[in-house]
């Protein structure tokens, strides 16, 4: 088994990032120094999934206080502030990103009202924030691990779409880390490997792991889930999600929602796996979740050889939003959630903040 390199490292006064645009073909790494270099990484997916990207936007509101030139704390919280806006703004879609700079933005406010506050200490705490992110990420991935797989069969056949392992955590990732707790038991899994277009995550990065891992799979377009849940070939189905709002419904890799429609259809469980960092209370549900469209030229060619006919229009969104009543269960680093997600959410989101629910004690829908 080969191991697989992390996909952001905190270096001391650079961030060294896997550039994913090159895999599987070369491993290769960007040195980010600046919250700019941090930003162009996460805009064009040298960088991506969900849980990573806020590790990343976390260590690069750090990287802008130990260049920022800013005269006085309360200059160098609104320097802060501009980058975390900057970072924001790169992946609209993915909440852990603001969720993230939130964090260590209050870090730094706090910092700054300190008596003797200076532009290293801020920094310092900063990175420090950044590292406890990463750390958390990391255990809530183990934890997810544990939870998720209980609901894995033995010798099951499980659909994956889009790249949801150690390339973008800190850990072993969400639904691919039910994967390999589950392979890691001995359970027999075999793991359908959706391609996901238009940019391959699933063919590229997710084989590429799996691989790397030893966890039997079998890569297929993504056209063939339909058959293969016709079949009896898939026994349950696993994603993760880039937003998930407070009624449950899902923002994921564009394909997921279809994936839920033929799942509920043919009686395969839908499982969503990501931790409460990617669960977003503020937004109400689905409609209310931007969804980033991206280059159309990643529609009309693959990975820089284009397919389509010269002046061919395309759309590109780069997510879906499936609803809740899709998903069988939601699993975090607290537990397996159930509906009605409205509550099991915020009791879950509460707990991991360390705090009661604003809505009350009964923890309704989940598993403990």
């Amino acid at each position: 088994m080969r191991t697989i390199p992390p996909p952001v490292e905190w270096c001391g006064d650079s961030v060294r990032i896997l550039d994913q645009r090159a895999l599987p073909h070369r491993e290769e790494f960007l040195e980010c120094r600046t919250v700019e270099e941090v930003a162009g990484a996460i805009r064009s997916m040298a960088i991506r999934g969900a849980p990573v990207l806020g590790i990343a936007a976390a260590f690069g509101v750090a990287l802008a206080a130990a260049t920022s030139r800013a005269r006085g704390t309360n200059a160098l919280v609104r320097q802060l502030g501009r980058a975390a806006d900057a970072l924001v703004a790169t992946r609209p879609t993915a909440v852990n990103i603001r969720w993230a700079v939130a964090r260590v933005l209050e870090v730094a406010r706090d910092e700054c009202c300190r008596v003797g506050a200076t532009r290293a200490r801020v920094h310092e705490a900063l990175v420090a924030e950044a590292l406890r992110i990463e750390a958390e990420d990391r255990e809530a991935c183990a934890a997810m691990g544990r939870h998720g797989v209980e609901l894995v069969p033995e010798r099951a056949n499980v659909l994956t779409h889009c790249n949801t392992g150690r390339l973008c955590t800190a850990g072993i990732g969400t639904a691919l880390g039910v994967v390999y707790t589950a392979h890691e038991r001995g359970t027999g899994v075999h793991v359908w490997v959706d391609e996901t277009r238009p940019v391959l995550q699933g063919a590229r990065l997710t084989a590429w792991e799996l691989g790397r891992l030893g966890v039997p799979m079998t890569l297929v377009a993504d056209g063939a889930a339909a058959s293969l849940m016709a079949a009896g070939r898939v026994d349950l189905v696993l994603v993760g999600a880039d937003r998930i709002a407070r009624n449950g419904d899902v923002a994921n890799k564009v394909g997921t929602y279809g994936l839920a429609v033929l799942a509920r259809h043919h009686g395969v469980p839908f499982y969503v796996v990501a931790p409460t960092s990617t669960v977003d209370l503020d937004t109400p549900n689905g409609r209310h979740i931007p969804i980033e469209e991206r280059d159309p030229e990643e529609v009309t060619g693959v990975l820089g050889s284009r397919l389509a006919p010269e002046g061919v229009r395309a759309l590109n969104p780069a997510f879906d939003v499936t609803p809740a009543e899709l998903v069988t269960a939601i699993v975090t680093e607290r537990g397996t959630l159930r509906p009605p997600f409205t509550r099991s959410l915020e009791v879950a989101v509460a707990a991991a903040a360390g705090r009661r629910p604003r809505t009350g004690s009964r923890d309704e829908g989940r598993e403990p």
